[in-house]
């Protein structure tokens, strides 16, 4: 019975639970599909897609852009005053759209197990209990969505395939704050811009930086891939970044015959800070400051550059082929202690720190309480966290995709940068982009976006390096080497 009622559901679904309706100046259709996490996703043909995380429960809401109507959307670009009133339209399209989905998904889903009920057990009573288990697994479906249902998701929307190359899509940091406080302002927000991108057909609009915005590109654990060189390259002229920053591992072995491998880095476009990984030797370091445009920190030393203050120390190991112990999380532990200490002193000298770089997230854990924002790599993935002190740990993943050694593995690794968007006034984070490419051979592309949640106000500096927040309980659990 079970399996009939599910079969038989999701074959009514598929064939006659699909409704066309228009949504502004769009013919779509909006589909219910079985799912293991629900959410949103909608296909924005030859453009790609965006997925919300809209609800949790197990149907998706498949929405489909059939069609820019021609009349409609010719309306809207040559009147523009139009847009202002079509977050009322689109609200009223997408209830009435909802409705008749709601209506059909629950008619084809009785009809489905049903039919499929008589054709399995040739009973009419069991056909028609078939049937009744069908519907109330739709509703219990729609009341979890219900429950669950997030409207601000749209404000942190994924997005694949060509709209990856286009974050403007749903605006920049600062409109997203100020402008996306209501659920249909936001569709209708997005609505509008879609209908740009088509009206550009192949010419994506260019992506439009908020002048109150600082943007930061953090990469990472780049191990000497070339192609890297041209991502970056590529997403500081299209994010128009401001700052570029390196948390490390920039090589594999730091000898000297890699250095030429740099030598692209005066010609990204972008001032490039940098900071030392177990992987980048003292010669790395010396070539590299050496280099135009190219700023090495260490040692606590910081830098005021692109509107920020940076503050940086490279890691005390050297260990490209770990033939020698290279004292573990203790030295990491301890580079972080000391490099808190630096930024103390430089907050009570009326220099205080927006942004700490190091490469070990260990070491990063430790500068919690003395800076807003810290940036790491090494682990080649991403991590998130606002530390209990207030301040907030990025961890990059590798933006070489592992470097060549990605080769060795069954599946390539993925290319990861993120664009941070901060205050210019408070030099607080407001937002960020994570870009994830495919590896080795994929051209997958994706761009998420996400919201910083208002950071804890940082606690007064604390006299000595022994009271650093982060050394205090117990120590966390150790990071996951990047071989």
């Amino acid at each position: 019975m079970a399996a009939v009622v599910l079969l038989g559901a999701w074959l009514g679904l598929l064939i006659v639970g699909s409704v066309h309706t228009p949504v502004g100046p769009m013919d779509t259709s909006m589909t219910l599909r079985p799912s293991a996490t629900g959410g949103t996703k909608i296909n924005v043909s030859p453009l790609g897609a965006l997925e919300l995380d809209s609800h949790v429960a197990p149907i998706r809401l498949d929405v489909d852009v059939d069609r820019l109507d021609p009349v409609r959307s010719q309306a809207l670009v040559e009147n523009p005053e139009l847009i202002s009133r079509l977050q009322d339209e689109i609200s009223r399209d997408v209830k009435e759209g909802a409705t008749d989905l709601a209506v059909r998904s629950c008619v084809a889903v009785v009809v489905g197990a049903t039919a499929l009920g008589l054709v399995v057990f040739r009973s009419p009573r069991r056909a028609l209990t078939a049937g009744g288990l069908a519907l109330a697994l739709l509703a219990a479906s729609g009341a979890a969505a219900y429950a669950t249902w997030n409207p601000k998701s749209v404000l942190e929307p994924r997005y694949s395939g060509l709209l990856s190359s286009a974050p403007s899509v749903v605006g920049d940091a600062r409109s997203i704050i100020s402008e996306f406080d209501v659920y249909q302002k936001e569709l209708a927000r997005l609505v509008a811009n879609v209908t740009k991108l088509y009206e550009a057909t192949s010419t994506l609009p260019a992506y439009q930086p908020d002048p109150g915005t600082i943007r930061v590109l953090h990469v990472s654990d780049v191990h000497l891939n070339p192609a890297a060189w041209h991502i970056i390259g590529s997403l500081v002229e299209q994010y128009e970044i401001d700052v570029i920053v390196d948390s490390g591992d920039t090589m594999d072995h730091g000898a000297a015959a890699e250095n030429a491998f740099l030598d692209a880095i005066p010609g990204l476009g972008a001032p490039y800070v940098w900071v030392r990984g177990n992987h980048d030797s003292r010669v790395t370091q010396e070539y590299l400051a050496e280099l135009k445009n190219v700023h090495v920190l260490d040692e606590g030393a910081a830098i005021d550059i692109g509107g920020l203050r940076i503050a940086g120390s490279g890691d005390p190991r050297f260990t490209p082929d770990r033939s020698q112990e290279d004292g573990g999380d203790a030295v990491e532990r301890m580079a972080g202690i000391r490099f808190a200490s630096s930024l103390r002193d430089q907050e009570r000298a009326g220099t205080p720190v927006d942004i700490a770089v190091v490469h070990n997230p260990l070491a990063a854990r430790e500068t919690d309480g003395t800076v807003p924002l810290v940036l790491a790599g090494d682990i080649h993935r991403r991590e998130n966290e606002l530390l209990p002190f207030g301040t907030r740990l990025k961890v990059e993943g590798s933006t070489g995709g592992g470097g060549l050694r990605a080769v060795e593995k069954d599946e390539p690794a993925k290319v990861e940068a993120s664009v941070l968007y901060l205050d210019r006034a408070t030099k607080r984070l407001q937002a960020w982009d994570e870009i994830t490419l495919g590896g080795l051979g994929l051209t997958s592309a994706e761009v998420s976006r996400h919201l910083a949640e208002e950071n804890t106000p940082l606690p007064t500096p604390s006299p000595g390096p022994s009271s650093s927040p982060a050394s205090s309980g117990p120590a966390p659990p150790p990071g996951e080497p990047s071989g």
